[in-house]
């Protein structure tokens, strides 16, 4: 079974799995164009503030809340609470609307795939609930997800500051060991956990629709 999770989240959340991931920048075109990201280095700090201190360690606890909703009644009121308080948190209109539009992206492939129904949901409620509904592990499915997350966000850079193609796999690679421990922290958390320090990239994600030129979405 551990095999077959494995290789069931590998396919979800592989840039291959059309969920739109690589339209979006999640504020850091902003930083970069701001000047706030334009290294290796300064990617690297921007991005750990982002997996530790704001989305990716939210992102955790919500996938974490959405697997262990009661499925007594399929799920549904309980998830839906997980993602009302998911959309009310997002800091800006444009991640809310990246998180709903993969949430629909990703629930339409499953779906068609793997034969999971979900609600409209926001993308890492989404990605929680279809784990519980197949039995997949959340722990697994918490690291994949953050893993993955950070991989998008490099590509960001790669193109855009730009960074090598080995240089962004270095720092993947190095925030890639963050992953399991921000995951197993989220495990005992509720939703009542859920809180944000990382302010410059909440910042960066509402500048973002007023830059003069764009190639994401967010």
């Amino acid at each position: 079974m551990r095999t077959d999770a494995a290789l069931i989240l590998s396919q979800w959340l592989s840039p291959s799995f059309p969920v739109g991931a690589f339209a979006y920048s999640h504020g850091l075109e902003t930083a970069i164009q701001e000047g706030a990201v334009g290294s290796a280095d300064t990617l690297e700090c921007w991005l750990e503030d982002v997996l530790c201190a704001g989305t990716g360690r939210n992102d955790a606890i919500l996938i974490a809340a959405a697997h262990g909703a009661d499925p007594a009644s399929h799920g549904t009121a309980t998830v839906r609470q997980v993602d009302a308080v998911a959309r009310a948190f997002a800091a800006s209109s444009e991640r809310v609307s990246e998180s709903l539009k993969m949430g629909r992206a990703f629930a339409a492939t499953v779906a068609a795939s793997h034969a999971v129904d979900l609600p409209e949901l926001t993308y890492p409620v989404a990605v929680g609930r279809a784990a519980r509904l197949l039995g997949l592990p959340l722990e697994m499915t918490q690291v994949l997800y953050l893993q993955s997350f950070l991989s998008n966000l490099v590509s960001v850079a790669v193109r855009l500051v730009p960074l090598g193609q080995t240089e962004g796999q270095r720092t993947l690679a190095r925030l890639g060991r963050l992953c399991a421990p921000v995951a197993a922290a989220s495990r005992d958390r509720t939703l009542d956990d859920l809180a944000g320090t990382a302010f410059l990239s909440d910042i960066a994600a509402m500048r973002h629709e007023s830059l003069r030129t764009r190639l994401f979405l967010s």
